[in-house]
């Protein structure tokens, strides 16, 4: 079984950047299927970014254009950069794994986006 931490949150003003960094431990990681969600306060968790064990990604509509994920194997850690951030992009950020429909959840990172 895997477990994640990500890290890279803070306090960013509108239109600036950060990238997050989910870090695993155990399980195998490259086969796992990595994802990124999002929840803000008062709201429910939403999806943001995937990319598959075989690199394939996909975006929510948010954030197409404006966030890229990607993933080191060797290093066993999932990356979302995040640029052209907005205050609605405030939320906590977890990092998801999943393999043979089982899910892993990190603790999540909180990002901020204000002037």
């Amino acid at each position: 079984q895997v477990q994640l931490v990500e890290s890279g949150g803070g306090l960013v003003q509108p239109g600036g950047s950060l990238r997050l960094s989910c870090a695993a431990s155990g399980g195998t990681f490259s086969s796992y299927n990595m994802a990124w969600y999002r929840q803000a306060p008062g709201k429910q968790r939403e999806f943001v970014a995937q990319i598959n064990s075989g690199g394939s990604t996909n975006y929510a509509d948010s954030v197409k254009g404006r966030f890229t994920i990607s993933r080191d194997n060797a290093r066993k850690t999932v990356y979302l950069e995040m640029n052209s951030l907005k205050p609605e992009d405030t939320a906590v950020y977890y990092c998801r794994g999943r393999l043979f429909s089982r899910d892993y959840w990190g603790r999540g990172t909180q990002v901020t986006v204000s002037s």
